[in-house]
């Protein structure tokens, strides 16, 4: 099938890689022309396991291209992606902008019918608005009765696995009331549905607001643990053994059920708060979305105040290495991380910073700049070189086996704030840290 995808971040990019894989035949549209010029030679602008050989391997075989002519994308695909950006406006609500453009354009250049598909996490109604802003064209074009159809086709891709979420989908969610644009979709997804039936359709509003029910319900379980660690703080029990008893309910399971130092990247802060928006606009109250937001942005508090205390506020002058940059592992997405907060909040009070992160360096770097109290180290180990202590605030594998013999020579003192629960109270203390963790007993062993 013939495929045009308007916009080439997380979403856009996977999806059309992974169609084209399947043997598609997909235009990527951009205003971006850098951005563009590089995809074009194979580079890719994110980080995102399989991506890069996935985009190079179709664009060796022709069924990937790049482009920033907005004309040829929309003569290209009957099927057209809306892929662009909705970020957070300043009442928290999704800027529509950039998908209403798409649109416009999408009905300035149309000839024939299209089949325009919502890809972008859109509020309820977004597909009425495109609708509209279609229309509204092609009135002014004199083609009024040209055809065209909007879907909803939201995604559910996790940075860091947006590949493998693409491929085997969990599930496929068609918004559509034509019988015509559900043909269409179900043979896109053909190849993706074969081990058993994973589409689901519904009406537009509904798939709409899949996708943001979803993401809240998933922040919603982390703040929730976050709840209970504070709580297990207080009354001395251990977080991870909560979680264990309360994850093998399967009615509870163990999937978003870690205590940590809050959730962030460009998924969760931002549909949090656009639902919130959304359910004020109605009249409605959404209580438990704000507790769930206002938990989170507390949460990313969680460990400075513990360093802190341990440090009784006298940070001036310190050295901390700090493990991890992104918001999550296997991306090296900083949106809304964790470890920004965890910066900022020792930076303000004198501190300075020693950080490594697998593949967020140069996104650090692109957000700070040149700061004497940050260096970007090459190794974990250099990070650690001379620090006063080690903070871990991002879970990749390479750093959940720790060798505690070397981390005790490499730091002026054995103490660790770990924001991920990576490693076990017991051991540390045998090994001689202090060693502060998330809803778990912190150990005094230095």
């Amino acid at each position: 099938m013939n495929v045009t995808v308007f916009g080439t971040g997380y979403v856009g990019l996977v999806q059309a890689a992974v169609l084209a894989e399947a043997g598609n035949k997909v235009v990527c549209i951009d205003i971006d022309e850098d951005k563009i010029a590089r995809l074009k030679q194979g580079h890719i602008p994110i980080y995102e396991p399989g991506l890069e050989p996935m985009v190079k391997e179709s664009i060796a075989t022709g069924n990937l291209s790049f482009s920033t002519d907005a004309a040829v994308g929309v003569e290209h695909g009957e099927l057209i992606f809306i892929a662009v950006g909705t970020p957070p406006d300043e009442d928290g609500s999704a800027d529509l902008r950039h998908v209403l453009t798409v649109a416009d354009t999408i009905a300035t250049h149309m000839t024939v019918k299209k089949y325009i598909i919502n890809k972008s996490t859109v509020p309820v109604g977004t597909a009425d608005k495109v609708r509209t802003t279609v229309s509204k064209r092609l009135a002014e074009r004199g083609l009024s009765d040209l055809a065209f159809d909007v879907i909803s086709n939201p995604e559910f891709l996790k940075e860091g696995s947006a590949v493998a979420d693409c491929m085997r989908p969990d599930r496929i969610i068609i918004g559509t009331s034509e019988k015509q644009s559900e043909q269409k979709l179900r043979h896109l997804y053909a190849p993706f549905n074969r081990n058993h039936e994973k589409i689901l359709v519904m009406d537009v509003k509904s798939a709409e607001l899949t996708k943001y029910a979803a993401n809240c319900m998933l922040a919603t379980k982390i703040s929730f643990m976050n709840e209970m660690a504070n709580i297990a703080d207080k009354v001395g029990a251990d977080i991870e053994a909560v979680r264990r008893g309360i994850g093998s309910d399967p009615r509870v399971g163990y999937q978003f059920i870690y205590a940590g130092i809050g959730y962030g990247g460009s998924c969760f802060p931002k549909d949090v708060k656009a639902l919130i928006s959304s359910a004020q606009q109605l009249g409605l109250s959404a209580e438990i979305l704000a507790a769930v937001e206002s938990r989170n942005e507390q949460q990313k508090h969680y460990m400075a105040e513990k360093i802190l205390a341990h440090y009784e506020g006298g940070v001036q002058g310190k050295t901390f290495a700090l493990w991890g940059l992104s918001f999550k592992p296997n991306t090296d997405d900083m949106r809304e991380a964790p470890s920004r907060v965890l910066m900022e909040r020792l930076w303000e009070k004198g501190a300075s910073v020693r950080a490594f992160d697998p593949e967020a360096m140069e996104e650090c770097q692109r957000i700070y700049g040149d700061r004497d109290d940050l260096e970007l180290c090459g190794t974990k180990e250099a990070a650690l070189k001379g620090a006063d202590a080690l903070i871990v605030a991002t879970e990749w594998q390479q750093f959940k086996a720790l060798d505690t013999a070397e981390v005790k020579n490499l730091l002026k003192a054995p103490v660790v704030f770990d924001g991920r629960n990576q490693y076990e109270p017991e051991e540390m203390e045998e090994a001689g840290f202090c060693y502060y963790c998330v809803g778990r007993p912190d150990t005094s062993a230095c």
